[in-house]
């Protein structure tokens, strides 16, 4: 089958979205399918406000549909819900093409957190957004049931998978991180107030706290933390060195939908301390992490988890079943189908929208 994905995250931005785009890409064609990305590197972008590393594409929805005539899919995904996302779901509604979505980011608390609105006025335009697809794919069963008391039911699982010839236990650790006082405890993520990277670096235990990363807070962090090592962006066996050389892996996030790092982490054998939220709750046992409303606590208790445990446990993520879930997920266009009827919103989400 060919499939068309279309998304505002693409490279050379590096997350969690990129990241699991890929794999999933290369796991497919390893099946068969053959899919290709239509990302912002195709338009004329500018840069996303608070955020210049991150480029949003000017594109309407009839140049990105005539991007998508020209390579005929026989499924189109749309992976985000940014400009290019807009774009496409506009254009397979005006022809009546099926489509299925992705629920990757935790927009409506990330830009709470950044706009201090509530969660629930930007809850509309997900809502909005998502409402028209054939599915959306979800990364855990709590964001399933996140979606269905949000009325959107159409939820498929799309879990997540990790690289075991790259993060593995036998790596050798990160030169930096060695001779550090311990233990050593390590962030690794966006650097950004969403991120909650500030919960971490406020634990008051013994050790070193190390971040790896890079975002808008991080030269705020940078002064604010003198005393912990900010070692920027890591990738690759660089970067499985350092979880590697890890005693815990931090994750001090509330926001993230499933939160890719943590299998990582523990794929090398070190184990997790996380607070109870979605992401850890679907992702943790009591074998490789711990989890609990006091950090320190759950750091404190992740230090005694056995780092062999970890690694057996992460052996569980497969990018390969990840990618058949995606592939299963997906519906064919229609092409004769007739145009669906105009969308009916709400007051209060025509309000929101407008």
């Amino acid at each position: 089958m060919r499939i068309a994905i279309v998304t505002d995250a693409w490279e050379p931005q590096v997350n969690g979205v990129v990241r699991t785009l890929r794999a999933t890409i290369g796991e497919l064609r390893a099946i068969g399918h053959e899919p290709f990305v239509v990302s912002p590197d195709l338009f004329t972008t500018m840069p996303c406000p608070t955020y210049d590393e991150i480029r949003l594409a000017l594109a309407s929805p009839a140049a990105l549909g005539r991007r998508l005539e020209q390579a005929r899919p026989d499924a189109i995904h749309i992976a985000t819900e940014g400009p290019l996302g807009l774009a496409a779901r506009s254009w397979c509604l005006r022809r009546g093409h099926r489509f299925t979505t992705a629920y990757h980011t935790d927009f409506p608390q990330y830009l709470a957190k950044r706009t201090r609105l509530p969660p629930e006025w930007f809850w509309r335009y997900i809502r909005w957004f998502h409402r028209p697809a054939h599915a959306v794919l979800v990364s855990t069963p709590s964001l399933a049931r996140e979606f269905a008391a949000q009325g959107l039911g159409r939820t498929r699982l799309w879990s997540r998978g990790v690289d075991l010839g790259c993060f593995r236990p036998d790596v050798a650790p990160h030169p930096l991180l060695a001779g550090l006082p311990r233990p050593v405890l390590l962030y690794v993520g966006r650097v950004s107030v969403e991120k909650n990277v500030e919960a971490f670096l406020d634990s008051s235990g013994p050790g070193s706290r190390i971040v790896v990363g890079t975002g808008p807070d991080l030269p705020r962090l940078k002064r604010r933390y003198p005393a912990a090592a900010f070692l920027g962006p890591l990738h690759g066996d660089e970067l499985a060195s350092a979880y590697a050389a890890a005693d815990a892996f931090v994750f001090p996030s509330r926001t993230d939908t499933f939160g890719l790092v943590m299998i990582e982490a523990l794929a090398c054998g070190t184990p997790v301390a996380a607070f109870p939220v979605r992401g850890p709750i679907d992702v943790l046992d009591a074998e490789c992490g711990a989890m609990d409303e006091d950090l320190e606590r759950a750091i404190a208790a992740a230090l005694t988890r056995d780092r062999a445990a970890c690694s057996a446990y992460a052996q569980r993520f497969s990018w390969s079943a990840s990618a058949r879930q995606f592939a299963d997920a997906l519906v064919r266009l229609r092409h004769d189908a007739p145009p669906p009827p105009p969308e009916i919103l709400t007051l209060r989400e025509a309000r929101a929208l407008s």
